[in-house]
């Protein structure tokens, strides 16, 4: 045997080529949860209070008017929140990212697809 054959188990050379995740998505077409995706997170505040944040959303919505629609129907409060990396937020008082998730998907805003859901 010659020395290129003999693989050690410290041997790191191999690691460039294997499967690269994140290259899937970034040759995939428009309409899949690349750039365009919808963030759902829910955050611990104090106690049992929680606030669930959106992001994503396509800038041609109008943001106060997703925001009206969703507070009147969870019965919750909520803001848009103008953040300089992120964009645009929708903020919801208490755990709402399942009944968002369906509201967005029920109003076709987004499809199935571009949304991703975070949290404990």
């Amino acid at each position: 045997m010659s020395a290129p054959d003999i693989v050690l188990p410290g041997d790191i050379s191999n690691l460039g080529v294997g499967f690269d995740p994140l290259a899937d998505s970034a040759g995939a077409d428009e309409g899949s949860a690349g750039e365009d995706a919808v963030h759902i997170r829910v955050q611990q505040r104090n106690g049992r209070k929680s606030l669930t944040t959106v992001q994503g959303l396509k800038e041609k919505y109008d943001y106060n008017k997703v925001l009206k629609a969703l507070k009147k129907e969870f019965c919750c409060n909520g803001t848009v929140v103008e953040d300089p990396e992120l964009g645009k937020v929708i903020q919801l008082q208490g755990d709402q990212r399942k009944n968002v998730s369906d509201f967005l998907l029920g109003q076709k805003l987004v499809k199935k697809d571009q949304i991703k859901i975070h949290g404990f």
